[in-house]
């Protein structure tokens, strides 16, 4: 067993008893889904049962949940697959719309479209917290909503936790009937889901950020929207998205939602405690420490510390820490490795070196006080070592 403090649940999450539990006694059983025998029936009945307790938890129709390998293939479906079929209805409507800190299992997609000769990107400006700029949709709208296939916007990001204002987003692009897509796969058991409420479209989840097996999620997409299929095959779940479904993932799924969605409340007051003292601390023992994100809790997710530390190359920090024992992140995992400032900043208007200088530290279901006491204690002489570093 570990015993590394590990502050990178934004990253994944380990899966909670209850979903190994429900996916464990699966994995011995036989059948595929698509299959008419008992056996089948069987592998079934247990994918349509966690269907609908996802869906009830999500508060959705069964019907209008997708089941798919996880975020990024759900993401990819619901930018391509609505472009797509818009497209096919109305030539016309060739521009798709995103903002500019969107994880890049959305903002790949939509840059594809554009380099493949399929649509014209169209990327939002957001403000210095990372949050939508309105005005800015406003006006892309006033001149040229008959253009528009799909617009997505993310519930809340992955890097600096900022709360997106979905609702109004919704409202402007409902006015000229444009779908709206979120990615909500961070929102999921850190904030309150109602996807019938919120009236998007489609919205995006994924199971193992939420205590669930890695390698299953969901699109939820209202049945009334056209979705060209990526993946082709043998016509399962709704001939959207082709593949045998795999059961046990499913059961873990349904487990790790529900679970999320009850425990939402009493989570998020847990982590805002703990992410305060996170913070606190760090402005106390790197008083030059920037905290990036809004400062009220109810535009950010209650678990995630963005914080640049000026002087310091954020790669060589984190493995300085990760040499104490503290595993953080520079950002989102998908891109780790990759050489670059987070396009997330840049988008805020922060400067190359600021980027740079970022760490993320991430709580989730089993973090501690034991765990934030570990980060400040480490935490200045990492900083110390890292600016000596770069002298």
């Amino acid at each position: 067993m570990s015993t590394a403090v590990y502050l990178d649940h934004a990253a994944t999450t380990p899966m909670v008893p209850a979903a190994v539990e429900a996916m464990t006694a699966e994995l011995v059983a036989v059948g595929n889904p698509s299959s008419l025998h008992a056996s089948g029936r069987r592998a079934r009945r247990i994918v349509e049962e966690g269907r609908e307790r996802i869906a009830a938890a999500l508060r959705c129709r069964p019907g209008d949940v997708v089941l798919t390998s996880g975020g990024t293939e759900a993401d990819n479906l619901a930018v391509k697959g609505i472009a797509w079929a818009r497209r096919a209805a109305d030539p016309a409507r060739r521009l798709v719309l995103t903002s500019a800190v969107e994880h890049h299992a959305v903002l790949d997609p939509v840059l594809w479209l554009e380099s493949a000769g399929h649509a014209e990107a169209g990327l939002l400006p957001v403000d210095a917290d990372g949050r939508l700029d309105l005005d800015a949709l406003d006006a892309v709208l006033a001149a040229r909503a008959a253009e528009v296939a799909v617009l997505s916007v993310m519930w809340a990001n992955n890097e600096t936790g900022a709360v997106q204002p979905l609702a109004e987003v919704v409202a402007r692009a409902a006015a000229h009937g444009i779908p709206v897509h979120a990615d909500a796969v961070q929102a999921l058991g850190a904030l309150p889901l109602d996807v019938g409420a919120s009236g998007v479209d489609a919205l995006t989840v994924s199971a193992h950020k939420v205590g669930g097996p890695v390698g299953i999620g969901a699109l939820v997409v209202r049945r009334e929207i056209d979705v060209v299929p990526i993946v082709h095959g043998g016509g399962q779940e709704r001939d959207i998205r082709s593949g045998t479904l795999d059961a046990p993932a499913v059961a873990g799924f349904a487990a790790a939602v529900e679970l999320a969605v009850d425990r939402q409340d009493a989570h998020r007051r847990r982590l805002e405690a703990l992410r305060a003292r996170l913070v606190d601390g760090l402005r106390v023992r790197v008083p030059d420490v920037v905290v990036n994100g809004p400062d009220d809790p109810a535009l950010r997710l209650p678990g995630v510390v963005h914080a640049s530390f000026p002087g310091c190359e954020g790669d060589s920090l984190l493995m300085l820490l990760d040499a104490r024992g503290i595993e953080c992140s520079t950002g989102s995992a998908c891109s780790a490795g990759v050489p670059q400032a987070s396009h997330v900043l840049l988008a805020m208007g922060r400067s190359e070196d600021d980027a740079r200088s970022s760490l993320r530290f991430s709580l989730g279901h089993p973090s501690t006080e034991a765990d934030v006491e570990a980060v400040l204690e480490a935490i200045g002489p990492c900083v110390e070592r890292a600016r000596a570093a770069r002298v």
